[in-house]
C-alpha cells in the first residue's frame, strides 16, 4: 500500500495543523501556506498524515491510498 499526499494551496488558510501533526511530511512557506516535504509518505508517518488531512480546517490536504503493483486493492 502506498500513501501519497497532495495539497491545494488555493484552499490553504495557513492554520498550520498539518505541520503540527505531521512535521516530517508538511511545512509552511514564508507566506504560511502548506508545502509538502514528502509526497510519498513513509509507513511510520501514514497515521499522522491522515490525521493532518482530517484536521485541516480548509480541506486543503488530501491523502491518496493506492495498492502497489501486485498487491490487492
Amino acid at each position: 500500500m502506498t500513501l501519497t499526499v497532495t495539497v491545494d494551496r488555493d484552499l490553504c488558510q495557513g492554520a498550520g495543523q498539518c505541520v503540527l501533526r505531521s512535521p516530517l511530511v508538511f511545512d509552511q512557506d514564508e507566506d504560511g501556506l502548506v508545502t509538502v516535504l514528502q509526497v510519498e509518505v513513509p509507513e511510520e508517518e501514514r497515521e499522522s498524515a491522515r490525521e493532518a488531512a482530517y484536521l485541516c480546517p480548509a480541506g486543503a490536504v488530501l491523502v491518496h491510498d493506492s495498492a502497489a503493483p501486485g498487491e490487492p486493492a
